[in-house]
Formats: structure tokens, C-alpha cells, sequence
């Protein structure tokens, strides 16, 4: 539940404050996504290791060794959320990763390691799609800074 909290709190206030210069929905799921991938990337190494470790199905090797993996990734797609230039693709390798992911997801509700509610196979399987759908609009959304005259000549305008 946090990071779907997380997830609404930070881009409702992004779109309300135009915070960025920007009132987009693209725009403001872009932080949005960024934080809640901030927390989720960080849980992989405190607070919640254990359990993700968990999570991973007994048929993939060294369960440690991918929730830090994942956890790096997540935290490097968050910087790149964040980062104008890396942000379609920070959105498009997140969006692969929740789906890469998402079998573990599956192996926690349906062995016994549901701790409340959301964590049942299909709150579970709502909340992965409304933060796959997320990254979509981000990856969409997002327009690569304008190239301007003076960048494509090298920081010298062409003559008219």
C-alpha cells in the first residue's frame, strides 16, 4: 500500500504546484514514479529484505543476490526518472522490470506469504498494472529536451 500512496501523494502534489514547470499528467507521474521507486528500490535493503527475499520462487538462483540487483535497478531507474534525458527510458526499462518481476508477486500471494490484504493475488496483480500503466504514460508522455541552433552548430548559430 505505501507505494501506491506514495505513487498518488507525490504526483497529486507535482500537478497541483506545477512543481517543474510543468502540470502534465506524463510530468507529474515522472516524480511520482521516481519516489515510489525510490521506496521500493530501498526496501530491497532495509526494512523489508527478508520478505522480498521470500518472495523470490524457489526456482531462481541466489534470491539474495536478485533482490539486490532489483533493488540497484530500481534505485538507478528512479535517478533516471528523474534525469530529463534518461527519462523515456528510465520508464520503458521500469515498466520491463515490473513485468520481469511480477512472478514473484504471484509466488508470494499464492504460497502462504500474503501479510494483509493488497497482498493477495489480485489487489496484487491491480496495483502492478496501475504502476505498469504509470510508466506507460511517462514513457509516452515524456518529450526529450528541444535541440536548439546553437547545439546542432556546436554553441555557434548559423549564418542566415
Amino acid at each position: 500500500m505505501a507505494p501506491l500512496l506514495i505513487l498518488s501523494v507525490v504526483t497529486a502534489v507535482v500537478l497541483l504546484t506545477g512543481a517543474g514547470g510543468s502540470r502534465s499528467w506524463a510530468h507529474a507521474l515522472r516524480y511520482g514514479l521516481a519516489a515510489m521507486f525510490t521506496a521500493t528500490g530501498a526496501a530491497h535493503f532495509v526494512g523489508m529484505r527478508d520478505e522480498l527475499i521470500a518472495m523470490v520462487p524457489p526456482a531462481l538462483p541466489e534470491p539474495g543476490l536478485l533482490v539486490t540487483v532489483t533493488g540497484v535497478l530500481e534505485l538507478l531507474g528512479a535517478v533516471g526518472l528523474v534525469w530529463r534525458r534518461t527519462t523515456r527510458a528510465a520508464a520503458i526499462a521500469l515498466g520491463l522490470m515490473l513485468i520481469a518481476m511480477f512472478p514473484a508477486n504471484v509466488y508470494a500471494a499464492t504460497h502462504g506469504l500474503a501479510t494483509e490484504w493488497l497482498d493477495h493475488l489480485v489487489p496484487r496483480t491491480i496495483l502492478q498494472i496501475v504502476f505498469l500503466a504509470a510508466a506507460v504514460v511517462v514513457a509516452r508522455g515524456h518529450h526529450a529536451p528541444a535541440t536548439t541552433a546553437a547545439t546542432v552548430h556546436g554553441g555557434l548559430r548559423a549564418p542566415r
